[in-house]
């Protein structure tokens, strides 16, 4: 369950397969020169930093992940959350949550709850993700116009109110060059997908600036040279204090990793026809966070719109994804030094591109459409992101997720009297329906449809409140319980017990769920109600009510 991907599909690997899992990886390699580096520099941090994490974040997801054709590393969904956590801890509390991040992964993976994640509800992703875009774009305003702003608020409402205030310092040969990039980077799929967009759009923009000598900013300009080798590792010093101001941001990078890896291999999925291993993609996306940290790197996860581009190229396995590590090294130590002329408004116009295609606007405006619920998660958890933060839009949203859920379960649970419905005529083609049975005097038939547990429990309480006249016996038909909790079953013990109290027997007809039955004996409600009164047919139900109220006739007339 534990073998990476790698081990399995080079068996009977290929030549012909090699040279397309060469050239795809070559061509994934140069896409993600200026995403890594723009995705650095948009979390707060420098710009090789986003490349240490491509290149060994990236070797690691591929060699030994749970996916052919994952190809991972820095993504923009963390931006948000790195920014955040350098703003307030520095980029050794980043490095350190990244790090804490690693082992939340390996260990969750090592629990095998890779499918577990699987279950975050869509409208949650899609509130979180759009919310990401939205934020991750307001970031780049100030570069895509070039305007004098010193320094960028990073509440998201005073942010536009800065661009507001700064909008006659508008450069406009940051923006030409800004919309030049965008421009570029959206129609040059039309002509090919062998070269990507964002590379002939820096190409260009950098020689255009260079030659020209354009007053805008750049790499260089801001952040120095971007050095050609990798930093030497240095693992980070860990305490118990520091361990608990750090765990709420980690398990934050680990769950929107797990997410957002897992997400990126179905995706894959879908378009390869294979079957990626979540644990074991937990495991590497672990092993590749810790790795990054100990080498100075931001997060990393699985990319999916990398992934889907190695696909597109004949990529089809983790050979591919190393290849694309090792070009991407190999563009640092030798080309490194020629990045650092690259314009801040051509990094911005890349970023734009990835905000739009984020966004998820088509899957947003659907899910505003459709029930409710999933309408109200999604856009609290937008707001959320957009307002506040995204750790916060997570835990509310799946908080509200829940118990939305619940309360559309408690609608479908439902209790009712069925007494006045039993008539004998025959007529009901359901042999199980109860207009096909006689009802003996002084007996009442209850039916739970549904889930008995806590959300719809009062529902069972206020029906057994309103039974007109106490009868003989109370027959509870439960063919449509398919599950019961720790409420459910109190119930059942305080019906049982002010039955009893009113001289009343109680019987439970159709327990034909093998949960609900386990539920019940572990309870001692079998004990306590009597093996005999719990019958799986409402006929033998009914005939057993008709022993009770005939043996309570002999003894009343004795």
């Amino acid at each position: 369950m534990f073998t990476p991907k790698l081990l399995e599909t080079l068996k009977g690997y290929t030549r012909a397969q090699f040279v397309k899992d060469l050239l795809a990886g070559l061509i994934v390699g140069i896409v993600a020169l200026p995403l890594a580096i723009a995705f650095a520099i948009a979390s707060g941090v420098s710009p090789e930093k986003g490349l240490y994490t491509a290149v060994i974040a990236g070797f690691i997801i591929s060699a030994a992940g749970g996916s052919k054709v994952q190809i991972g590393g820095p993504t923009g969904a963390f931006i948000v959350i790195v920014y955040g956590i350098v703003q307030q801890y520095g980029i050794d509390g980043l490095i350190i949550a990244t790090f804490m991040a690693g082992i939340i992964l390996i260990m969750m993976g090592i629990a095998r709850l890779g499918s577990v994640i699987k279950f975050i509800p869509h409208p949650l992703i899609v509130g979180f993700t759009s919310g990401i875009a939205l934020v991750i774009f307001s970031s780049q305003v100030k570069d895509f116009l070039g305007l004098n702003v010193t320094t960028v608020p990073s509440d998201f409402i005073k942010k536009w109110m800065v661009y507001g205030q700064h909008i006659w310092s508008v450069n406009y040969y940051s923006l030409a060059v800004a919309a030049f990039t965008t421009l570029v980077v959206f129609l040059w799929p039309k002509v090919t997908h062998r070269i990507p967009g964002s590379l002939i759009a820096i190409v260009v923009s950098t020689l255009v600036t260079t030659l020209f000598h354009l007053p805008i900013d750049t790499i260089g300009s801001r952040y120095g040279g971007i050095p050609a080798s990798l930093p030497s590792p240095s693992l980070p010093r860990l305490d118990f204090d520091t361990i608990r101001l750090l765990i709420q941001p980690a398990f934050t990078i680990a769950l929107l990793g797990g997410i957002e890896s897992l997400l990126s291999a179905v995706v894959a999925d879908g378009m390869i026809g294979g079957k990626h291993k979540s644990n074991i993609e937990l495991v590497a996306q672990g092993i590749a966070n810790v790795f990054s940290a100990v080498f100075g790197g931001i997060p990393a996860t699985g990319a999916i719109a990398r992934t889907a581009t190695n696909i597109r190229n004949g990529g089809r396995t983790p050979v591919a994804g190393i290849v694309h590590a090792l070009t991407l090294l190999v563009i640092m130590l030798f080309v490194g030094r020629w990045a650092a002329l690259i314009p801040m408004a051509t990094l911005a116009g890349i970023l734009v591109v990835v905000t739009y295609n984020m966004s998820e606007w088509e899957n947003f405006i659907a899910i505003t459409k459709g029930p409710k619920s999933d309408a109200t998660v999604l856009i609290v958890t937008f707001l959320l992101t957009v307002i506040i933060d995204l750790t916060v839009a997570i835990e509310i949203g799946m908080i509200l997720s829940v118990f939305l859920f619940m309360r559309k379960m408690a609608q479908f649970s439902n209790v009712s009297i069925i007494t006045k419905q039993f008539n004998g005529d025959k007529t009901n083609e359901d042999p199980l329906s109860i207009s096909n049975f006689t009802l003996p005097p002084g007996v009442e038939v209850f039916e739970i449809t549904g889930p008995l547990f806590f959300g719809a429990a009062y529902k069972f309480k206020d029906a057994s409140k309103i039974i007109e006249t106490t009868p003989q016996v109370l027959i509870i038909r439960m063919r449509q319980v398919p599950v019961i909790d720790a409420t459910g079953i109190q119930t059942l013990k305080e019906v049982n017990k002010d039955m009893r109290y009113r001289g009343t027997k109680l019987i439970l007809s159709e327990v034909l769920t093998k949960e609900v039955y386990e539920e019940l004996r572990k309870a001692r409600l079998l004990f306590s109600i009597g093996k005999a009164n719990v019958v799986d047919s409402l006929d033998k139900a009914i005939q057993r009510s008709k022993e009770i109220v005939s043996d309570r006739h002999v003894k009343g007339s004795n």
